[in-house]
């Protein structure tokens, strides 16, 4: 009896050991975790952005692609429409300058769009929703204007439909840009598409 409980016990630890993982004496080293995962951040504190002014947000460059991010514009109480887009506006575009956070960095955003562009209303026969940037906006990079165009195009600075008028700061016409699939997904490669726009 003794004996086919040893051959019965045998017979299980090798089946068992067929079955199982085997310890290996060769090193794995795959490298430690990853640190970060690629566009992802800690969610901001919202009630905190809402005390230094009002909710907004913008596209940064992450990867290939743009995607949106938390900020806050300040515009006083009270103002007129129409300076209010010009004040949104302009508060988007320092934004967009700003260089990201050390989180933002650490996770891969970046900004194209450079310092110290201003933003005015329409002039002359410019539509009254026409937005007039300090730089033309075909002297912009690909990725700055992607940028400026997703960013204000999703804001009240525009009507909200998908597109925005920009112009630059001389007497050309401005035209309605688009902020389009393609454009989000691949910015480098895809200017946003325009066209000729008529006084409202």
């Amino acid at each position: 009896m003794t004996a086919r409980r040893l051959l019965a016990l045998s017979l299980l630890g090798a089946l068992l050991t067929g079955c199982g993982i085997r310890a290996t004496e060769v090193p794995t080293d795959f490298g430690g975790a990853p640190s970060r995962v690629p566009c992802s951040r800690s969610e901001p504190d919202v009630s905190a952005q809402a005390s230094r002014g009002v909710p907004v947000q913008v596209f940064l460059l992450c990867g290939s692609s743009l995607v949106t991010v938390d900020r806050t514009v300040r515009v006083p109480d009270g103002t007129a429409d129409a300076r209010r887009r010009v004040m949104v506006a302009q508060g988007l575009l320092d934004e967009l300058a700003e260089s990201p956070t050390a989180a933002e960095k650490d996770a891969g955003y970046a900004t194209y769009v450079p310092g110290g562009l201003s933003v005015s209303g329409p002039r002359g026969k410019d539509p009254e929703d026409a937005l007039r940037l300090g730089t033309a906006p075909d002297r912009l990079t690909g990725y700055a204007l992607a940028q400026i165009v997703c960013t204000l195009s999703d804001s009240a600075a525009a009507e909200g439909d998908g597109s925005v008028v920009l112009g630059g700061p001389g007497e050309g016409p401005p035209r309605r840009y688009e902020c389009t699939d393609d454009v989000r997904t691949r910015p480098g490669s895809s200017r946003p598409p325009s066209g000729e726009v008529t006084a409202g």
